[in-house]
């Protein structure tokens, strides 16, 4: 697998079969104008590689992870990040970063313990539309 540079195209990993997940990685390529970023199911052989090149147990993760120029981040710090990215006005967030990450991420693990339930389970990640497929590794 070669995985682009994580400074040019930051790569969001997400949960495959999760469909809050799925509308998360829809949201950000409808709002990405540059293209800048990548994505990957954390279930796909690229992310656990991927996790696991950035010192992270990929069998423990079943968060949102963003690999960029700074490193892995995961949970609310992942989102504030990719926000950050898409520009105004989502990047307005960005200032929540100054919040302790323990509170941000109690808000995050409430949200992702509920998230099956509330919004649906797939039993695989679907492919994804062919105008976006080369956004997609793996």
């Amino acid at each position: 697998m070669t995985a682009p540079d994580p400074a040019a195209h930051p790569i969001l990993l997400f949960d495959g079969v999760c469909n809050l997940c799925h509308g998360a990685v829809r949201f950000v390529i409808e709002r990405d104008r540059a293209a800048r970023f990548r994505f990957a199911s954390l279930q796909s052989d690229v992310a656990r590689e991927l996790v696991a090149k950035a010192g992270r147990d990929p069998d423990a993760l079943d968060t949102m992870v963003l690999i960029d120029a700074d490193g892995a981040h995961e949970k609310s710090t992942a989102i504030l990040r990719t926000a950050r990215g898409l520009g105004a006005p989502w990047s307005w967030s960005w200032p929540l970063i100054a919040l302790p990450a323990a509170w941000r991420d109690a808000l995050y693990d409430w949200i992702a313990r509920h998230r099956y339930g509330w919004f649906g389970k797939r039993d695989s990640c679907p492919a994804p539309r062919p105008e976006w497929k080369d956004r997609f590794l793996g």
